[in-house]
């Protein structure tokens, strides 16, 4: 689907659930700064598809920040919101990520446990003893050019995550603007989601979504 400039891969719908492909630099619901965001963009798809009057319902699930890519499921009835809104609770919402770091990590396959703090004035994440606990599992796949592409199993979701844990480990991740402090200004984090993995909420069948990560610098070094 295509809203003015944005285009939205759909990668999955049924009359319960809509997958799709978030696009980078957008954000996933509507905050202060009135940006465009993907919530807003597919209710409107779904309004104008179905030619429904009135509002369109569609439950938001679960985030990616705003700069990161990859697969997001939303919610198109209020029952499968609860019963994957309870995946999510549960942990049985499995997500994986593709992340270039800075560096060559000693481990090649670690579990990384941290806890994490928000500041909400900073939007910034701080690792903190008194935080929510924090925990990946990584295997890097590949090295180049300084660089390593590493494959994340994310089993808590806590904010900015993913980001924190490798930047405080000082394998900051390629392009991160607020937590890699070699990055430069235009340059895109290098994370995708690209994995999604749950029951469907009707059918309790367990199904698992694809995506890929883009071919411009640095994801060419590695696909």
């Amino acid at each position: 689907m295509e809203d003015g400039k944005v285009m939205i891969k759909i990668i999955y719908e049924d009359n319960h659930l809509l997958v799709v492909e978030k696009p980078v630099n957008i954000l996933v619901q509507s905050d202060h700064t009135q940006d465009e965001d993907l919530l807003s963009i597919l209710k409107q798809d779904l309004k104008k598809r179905y030619n429904k009057s009135g509002n369109v319902y569609l439950g938001l699930v679960h985030r990616l920040d705003r700069p990161v890519g990859g697969i997001m499921v939303f919610a198109k009835t209020s029952k499968a919101a609860s019963r994957l809104s309870e995946q999510v609770r549960n942990h049985q919402i499995r997500k994986k990520y593709y992340a270039i770091v800075e560096g060559i990590l000693k481990e090649k396959e670690e579990t990384l446990i941290d806890y994490l703090k928000k500041n909400e004035k900073q939007n910034k994440v701080y690792i903190d003893p008194s935080g929510k606990k924090a925990i990946l599992n990584y295997k890097v796949m590949e090295e180049k050019n300084g660089y390593s592409l590493v494959d994340i199993d994310l089993k808590t979701g806590r904010s900015h995550q993913i980001r924190v844990q490798f930047s405080s480990r000082k394998h900051s991740l390629y392009g991160d603007q607020k937590y890699n402090i070699n990055s430069k200004v235009g340059e895109q984090i290098a994370l995708y989601a690209y994995e999604l993995s749950f029951y469907h909420p009707i059918t309790k069948e367990k199904v698992i979504f694809h995506g890929e990560p883009s071919k411009k610098f640095p994801w060419s070094l590695f696909f």
